[in-house]
């Protein structure tokens, strides 16, 4: 959520900031509603004030014995003016919120201004592609299964068994590892966020449609983000212990709304998938450098597995919600040819401290976080890429990357 003050105050330079994103705020709207909402608040406290001021009048006339029926009948009239008041005031609260709850973050100045992905800036690749064009990784192996996964909870499912499975739980291992050498404190986290946790981290209530709802106040979470960032929530945390690093492996659950017809086949976009989180909370002032820090903890992971990558910065158009600022990771994959997004690197400013009530305490007082988040990586299409990267086509086998041959126990995968 942005600075309602900045908005009060500076609104036609927060409303050309939006548009770069292409989101067209009401400035309007919401100079009307606060207008209402500045009118009926003085209403309301002047009507407490008197209604204090009578009823001090009244506890003194009645303790002399003096009749009180008139003065009992301007407070009641009192009373039912000021519930009316307070009633219509509430409800202009709640719409005020609900329009702030609706407005993106504003993007970082050193954003590329641009209308979509198109507009994307590369900002570095990494290793050299030697596998320019392979089967998918469906042809490639049969232990990834979608057909009896569509038996079992119908399509965009999968199920993997054997030496594909174990290269998995592998990956998430060493995933997990990694991150613990970089400070990352490792946390297991529930799967099902509430409505409060989902309004902190930015998606409710404007993407509900995405999520799957599990019950009146429970979804299942979209991304570790979600209980990761909001175990901070409701918390002032001194300014010495920054930044707070912590990671997580879990499920995550999207519906994917919106995408039907897209990448339909294989492990690339899943109802459920694996993910290792990063998430950090910072000081405002080292925010930036914490975010690409971050960014080079999961470009590590990439490097470490040898599988070639570019990085791209997110132009305005093409931001996330709550997000100021985003670099993509994009790895090769040979049966498509060309890179897909496997991590997504964001600093959201003070977006989701201001939702989730995250402070520092400082030596002159409180001031809000700033929240930093990525994947390290997205475990299905990490697997994705080293099976058709590490594809040995003449003689049948998956190479398995030097890091993942302890944990599995042999070099390669025989088909």
């Amino acid at each position: 959520m942005i600075d309602i003050k900045k908005l009060r105050d500076d609104g036609k330079n927060i409303q050309n900031l939006l548009l770069k994103r292409g989101y067209k705020l009401n400035i309007e709207e919401f100079l009307s509603l606060d207008s209402a909402r500045k009118d009926l608040q003085i209403s309301v406290e002047d009507l407490q004030s008197k209604r204090k001021e009578l009823s001090s009048q009244f506890g003194k006339l009645k303790s002399s014995g003096e009749d009180t029926d008139d003065l009992k009948k301007e407070i009641d009239s009192i009373n039912s003016d000021l519930k009316l008041k307070d009633d219509s005031l509430q409800d202009l609260l709640v719409s005020i919120n609900n329009f702030m709850l609706d407005i993106p973050n504003i993007p970082r100045e050193d954003v590329p201004v641009g209308s979509s992905e198109i507009d994307n800036v590369v900002v570095s690749k990494y290793g050299v592609i030697k596998t320019k064009k392979s089967p998918d990784h469906l042809s490639i192996t049969s232990d990834i299964d979608t057909d009896i996964a569509s038996n079992l909870a119908g399509s965009r499912f999968s199920v993997l068994k054997g030496d594909i499975s174990r290269l998995q739980r592998s990956l998430i291992h060493f995933m997990l590892e990694v991150a613990a050498k970089n400070g990352y404190e490792e946390y297991y986290v529930p799967f099902m966020a509430n409505k409060e946790s989902l309004r902190g981290t930015g998606q409710l209530p404007k993407f509900e449609e995405d999520l799957f709802k599990a019950s009146d106040n429970l979804y299942l979470i979209p991304t570790a983000e979600v209980p990761l960032t909001n175990l901070f929530r409701n918390t002032l945390i001194p300014q010495d212990d920054l930044p707070k690093k912590v990671t997580s492996h879990t499920p995550c659950f999207r519906s994917e709304a919106g995408s039907y017809g897209k990448d339909t086949k294989g492990l690339i976009r899943q109802h459920q998938f694996e993910k290792i989180e990063l998430v950090q909370v910072t000081n405002p002032q080292t925010s930036l450098d914490d975010l690409n820090s971050l960014l080079s903890n999961a470009e590590e992971i990439l490097q470490l597995l040898d599988l070639p990558y570019q990085v791209i910065e997110l132009c305005t158009g093409d931001l996330g919600f709550s997000s100021s600022k985003t670099f993509d990771i994009e790895v090769w994959m040979p049966s498509q040819g060309k890179y897909r997004e496997i991590s997504s690197c964001s600093n959201f400013s003070d977006f989701q401290a201001r939702r989730s009530n995250i402070k520092i305490k400082t030596d002159t007082g409180k001031l809000l976080a700033h929240t930093i988040n990525g994947s390290a990586l997205a475990v299905g299409r990490t697997l994705v890429a080293i099976i058709e990267n590490n594809f040995n086509a003449e003689e049948n086998y998956i190479e398995i990357p030097d890091v993942l041959r302890a944990f599995m126990g042999k070099d390669k995968i025989s088909l």
